[in-house]
């Protein structure tokens, strides 16, 4: 079933590739997977300039028919493109498609393949890093906000995808109205993670993309601390990820081992939620928290997120991070402020 939904959307790419529009408008191409009980979803592509050429990127759009309680745009990490980390579909499992159960709390929800990723343009011969990643950003939700016809919209992002959509929110203040960093890094201080991908550094600065299989994506959940994540869901994610890719960019992999601080957390006056999983390796909890403290804005949350490794919409415990997630969204606004 997995393998029949992919093609389908790989398909429809075929149907409409073609078909962009210009400026911020979208092209959408409805796609049912047929599978009772989940939302249906919209392919649609919008165009990135760069140097006069247009960039295809891609978005996955899955809508409530009534939408109450605003908008999500789900940001991917570097070694995975949208669709597998937020619309996994496992029989049996509905869980493990966060745009289904957000839709379902009434969420109209997105998520993007950064160019370089997925159905996304692959063309330029670049390594597409994070600041690549943050332009991405610029472009897709300025066509939300026409789209939707919305002043804001809601952002999370996991990974280097945090640290995509942190860029963005630093340098467009009022686009967002609320981030989620989830599996966030600032300085890479203190590191597990980052200390073994320093030592392939060279790997990364010599070429723009490399290669993933099965086994690699199956790595992710066994790096930090193995038994997070049930085999049967990680098997379906790491094939529902190569489906699509069989290489990945190098540019976020040599920012997060060689150019960090990437974020200013100074720049970032707006509500913001860190999620950090209890076994993640990807940042210390001292990195995180000297990041949380500096942080302007005093509707700021950091959540642990107890048995959960580095990539929390997989792991047994997904029904955490979906929480924390929806009770910030759904922040109630301060009645007085001390101002």
């Amino acid at each position: 079933m997995e393998s029949t939904r992919r093609q389908l959307l790989l398909a429809s790419s075929a149907v409409i590739g073609g078909a962009l529009v210009t400026g911020q408008t979208l092209q959408a191409q409805t796609n049912a997977s047929g599978n009772k009980g989940l939302v249906v979803g919209k392919s649609y592509w919008v165009n990135k300039s760069v140097d006069g050429v247009n960039i295809k990127l891609h978005l996955w759009r899955k809508k409530p028919n009534k939408v109450t309680r605003g908008i999500i745009l789900f940001v991917h990490g570097s070694s995975m493109a949208g669709t597998p980390t937020f619309d996994l579909y496992i029989p049996g499992k509905p869980e493990y498609s966060a745009m289904d159960y957000f839709a379902g709390l009434g969420y109209d929800t997105w998520c993007i393949d950064n160019e370089g990723y997925g159905r996304s343009d692959k063309s330029r011969n670049i390594n597409f890093n994070v600041k690549n990643g943050a332009d991405d950003l610029q472009v897709v939700v300025d066509a939300i906000l026409q789209e939707t016809k919305s002043k804001q919209i809601f952002g999370y992002g996991i990974s280097s995808g945090s640290l995509k959509l942190a860029m963005f929110a630093q340098n467009n203040p009022g686009k967002i109205s609320r981030i989620a960093l989830d599996a966030f890094v600032w300085t890479g201080k203190d590191s597990p993670t980052l200390t073994e991908r320093k030592k392939r550094i060279g790997q990364w600065q010599n070429a723009n993309r490399r290669p993933v299989d099965q086994a690699m994506i199956r790595s992710v959940f066994t790096r930090d601390h193995a038994g997070t994540a049930d085999q049967a869901v990680v098997d379906a994610f790491a094939k529902a990820v190569t489906d699509l890719d069989d290489t990945m960019p190098t540019g976020t992999y040599l920012d997060m081992s060689a150019n960090l601080p990437l974020i200013d957390p100074l720049k970032l006056n707006l509500p913001v939620l860190m999620m950090r999983g209890q076994y993640d390796g990807i940042a210390s909890f001292g990195d995180l928290i000297d990041f949380f403290a500096q942080l302007p804005h005093p509707d700021k949350h950091f959540s642990v997120m107890h048995g959960i490794a580095h990539a929390s919409f997989q792991e047994k415990n997904v029904m955490i991070p979906y929480h924390i997630l929806d009770s910030f969204y759904t922040m109630p606004k301060p009645i007085y402020t001390g101002e």
